[in-house]
């Protein structure tokens, strides 16, 4: 188990090298990407080795318990052989019990064995989600730190002309609203001037006639 870790993080780290000496350059972020998803898929191979080393980790278990319980079981048997004088029935019994206590020795060492392998692998699993966690947080980051740049950039060209002039466009727009402002509010002056004549003419003539009465 420690020797296919040991390719997959030397695979790992040859690809993302290759990958980003090729593709960093023209877009840094999509490369990133790449190698994120590449990463999911071998953190995915990892868990199925994960699961994989529970179920032999069980079968160990299974077939340990089930050789001790035989050799338990001859032991018992070549007991009770010797007790009744049984000498051909206790020899077979005390073979086979020492038979499936070598075996039962065999599985409970390679349990052992296998148990290790799979805290090494968990603790290794965990490893690889946090890191992949952080990476993702990390390319968060960049992206926010990236859009901000290009948001920068475009800015910049809106706000200068060919000339580099500062806020040149801003200032032309400016003038035109100031300018369009100005023609709608003097039409609206000129078009409604001999309204407001006719109704202050009204309101003359109305406060002559209440005077006079």
């Amino acid at each position: 188990m420690t020797n296919v870790f040991t390719r997959m993080k030397d695979s790992i780290s040859a690809d993302l090298h290759n990958m980003m000496d090729q593709k960093e350059q023209k877009n840094p972020i999509a490369a990133l990407n790449q190698y994120l998803r590449q990463s999911e898929q071998e953190k995915e191979k990892v868990r199925k080795l994960v699961e994989r080393q529970y179920r032999l980790k069980d079968e160990f278990t299974r077939e340990y318990h089930k050789a001790q319980d035989l050799a338990d079981k001859r032991l018992k048997q070549a007991n009770i052989a010797e007790k009744a004088n049984e000498n051909e029935m206790r020899e077979f019994a005390m073979k086979e019990h020492e038979e499936y206590q070598s075996r039962a020795n065999r599985l409970k060492a390679s349990r052992g064995e296998s148990v290790e392998q799979l805290e090494m692998l968990e603790q290794k699993y965990e490893e690889m989600k946090y890191k992949l966690k952080d990476m993702h947080l990390r390319r968060m980051e960049l992206m926010g730190r990236e859009n901000v740049a290009h948001a920068n950039h475009q800015i910049n060209r809106v706000v200068q002309d060919s000339s580099d002039k500062p806020i040149a466009r801003f200032t032309e727009m400016e003038r035109y609203i100031e300018d369009l402002e100005f023609k709608v509010n003097s039409s609206y002056y000129r078009n409604t001037f001999d309204s407001r004549i006719e109704k202050l003419e009204k309101e003359m003539n109305t406060k002559e006639t209440a005077d006079t009465n």
